[in-house]
């Protein structure tokens, strides 16, 4: 007979760890659709970089969120100019994309005076 409020209590168990595993928080809320395909990362944040058939899509996320700091995020395919996105923000800013096809692309982001470049990679 208690076999099978034990096994009810072990199904609704793994269900709730199921919804807190780690990294599904992460790809619930990331802004950009695809496969994540480089995180660079400074001092005072990182931009997180996704490619979806041909898209490059980029955000900047601060380290320590709360307060409001200038940010920057800009993505910029081979023989095209970059796009970008600045302001004061207090978590996150972007999401920006552009059409990269199978060229080289580089992404910058800034939070603060903490700054990174990916550098020149192919997606």
């Amino acid at each position: 007979m208690t076999a099978a409020p034990t096994a009810l209590a072990v199904l609704v168990a793994s269900f709730l760890l199921g919804l807190l595993a780690p990294g599904s928080a992460e790809a619930a809320s990331a802004p950009c659709a695809g496969r994540k395909v480089r995180t660079v990362t400074f001092s005072t944040g990182s931009v997180h970089v996704y490619k979806n058939h041909g898209m490059v899509c980029a955000f900047t996320v601060q380290k320590r969120p709360g307060a409001s700091k200038r940010m920057s995020v800009s993505v910029q395919a081979r023989g095209h100019r970059a796009r970008q996105l600045a302001g004061n923000r207090s978590a996150r800013i972007g999401p920006i994309d552009v059409y990269a096809g199978h060229r080289w692309v580089l992404v910058r982001g800034s939070v603060g005076r903490g700054s990174g470049s990916s550098g020149w990679f192919r997606c």
